[in-house]
């Protein structure tokens, strides 16, 4: 069965990242008086920011603590406004290997969606300063697109449902028409981008090693094949329509 989907993470995926998001997550921790190690959030890296802070507040305050909500409200806000203030303020750069993918799945026509745990509004400024969102309409989703991407989804889209949920890769096989999950592979460079993809069933989840995690790192969770760079996603799609 061909593959027809590549589902790709954005920070650390498709998008160079250099421990920006935990820096700016770490400041707003800081920021709220937060308690967690570098480990600890890089740990989380992937899961919904929102979600995060809870989780880390209830490590520090202990279950059902009245502040648990009012903490990680606040957290999250300082947060949002120190990354949308990084990626507005920075240049932002596709990962080595990430255009010549684009490329390839274009002349196979096979559908590229992106994900993530960002929501829209910061999702947008990256699109925008790579110019892979500009031909979207507002579904975030233009199949006609020859570069660039097709689909774009965060949790925004699909109630707040980040991962390790499937509901982002199920959405974005609704909006592609795909219904055979053995036609999709997704991947990304989080222990919980592998739990993303084994939980929506789909025929590859796989983790690339060259992002916010490394090959030892990634090998300790389930997964259906570890690379090291995205491009070498090629030859993997192309020992499947053998």
């Amino acid at each position: 069965m061909p593959i027809k989907l590549v589902i790709l993470d954005m920070a650390g995926t498709t998008v160079l990242d250099q421990h920006e998001v935990e820096y700016c997550f770490k400041q707003a921790a800081i920021k709220n008086q937060l308690n967690a190690s570098d480990e600890r959030i890089l740990s989380l890296q992937g899961y919904a920011k929102l979600l995060v802070f809870r989780m880390l507040w209830e490590e520090q305050l202990g279950a059902g603590h009245p502040l648990i909500e009012e903490k990680a409200q606040q957290s999250y806000l300082d947060f949002t406004e120190i990354l949308e203030h990084h990626y507005e303020s920075n240049p932002i750069h596709p990962t080595d290997g990430c255009l010549d993918l684009f490329d390839y799945l274009h002349k196979e026509g096979i559908v590229i969606a992106l994900t993530t745990g960002f929501y829209r509004k910061v999702a947008n400024i990256i699109l925008a300063k790579l110019g892979w969102g500009q031909s979207l309409n507002g579904n975030y989703m233009n199949l006609q697109n020859k570069s660039g991407i097709h689909i774009s989804i965060t949790p925004d889209e699909v109630g707040g449902k980040g991962r390790p949920a499937p509901d982002m890769i199920e959405y974005a096989m609704k909006l592609a028409g795909i219904q055979d999950k053995s036609q999709v592979i997704n991947i990304g460079d989080t222990p919980v981008d592998l739990l993303f993809g084994k939980n929506a069933g789909v025929r590859l989840a796989l983790g690339v090693c060259n992002g916010t995690h490394t090959r030892e790192q990634l090998s300790q969770h389930p997964h259906d094949g570890l690379i090291d760079k995205i491009v070498d996603l090629i030859e993997i799609i192309e020992d499947v329509k053998k």
